[in-house]
């Protein structure tokens, strides 16, 4: 997993901020990266992980939360702060995917 995430980073340290933007996939590869290592991820740290604008990666945020592939939880210890997690499914999926990679 974190071999997926810096090879990402590394292409877009060496081909530029934007051209391969695909904040989805980074946010959900994000995410599996903390459900593997039992890490909390904050709305604000997803939006980071994302590589884009937060305005933009709010609606991204947004429209995976439709899409029923990642959900928010409160956090247990601070009520006004909540963190972003994978829905069953997308964990699933995301096993999947990392399984058939090898």
């Amino acid at each position: 997993m974190n071999r997926l995430i810096r090879e990402r980073r590394l292409r877009a340290r060496l081909f530029g901020e934007g051209l391969f933007a695909d904040p989805a996939w980074d946010m959900l590869l994000d995410l599996a990266r903390a459900r593997i290592e039992d890490q909390g991820v904050s709305v604000t740290s997803l939006c980071h992980a994302s590589g884009v604008p937060p305005t933009t990666a709010l609606r991204w945020i947004r429209l995976l939360e439709r899409r029923d592939l990642i959900a928010r939880e409160h956090d247990r210890q601070d009520r006004r702060r909540s963190f972003v997690v994978l829905t069953p499914g997308a964990a699933e999926a995301m096993e999947r995917y990392l399984a058939e990679l090898g």
